[in-house]
């Protein structure tokens, strides 16, 4: 993965704790097999860990647990486009 499309994962432990703070409980109720605190904690490590990254396991995370995090946010996406 190219450092600038890693760098664009550094918003989402704030856009995910906000999501928390408007609704405690939302993420892990409604998805529970999503790993949130370590999604919220990933930016931590992009960020401080940056040039001590490992490439593979970076890979790993973006392949295997990306994929659900950012279809979790769809589809409450979702649900907020049909409750308004």
């Amino acid at each position: 993965m190219k450092a600038d499309r890693l760098l664009l994962l550094t918003p989402l432990r704030k856009a995910l704790e906000r999501l928390e703070k408007l609704d405690p409980g939302l993420l892990t109720t409604n998805f529970p097999e999503i790993d949130w605190k370590g999604a919220m904690g990933f930016r931590d490590v992009i960020a401080h860990q940056y040039f001590d990254l490992d490439a593979e396991l970076v890979m790993l995370i973006c392949k295997d647990a990306l994929p659900g995090v950012l279809s979790a946010i769809r589809s409450l996406e979702e649900q907020a486009m049909e409750a308004t």
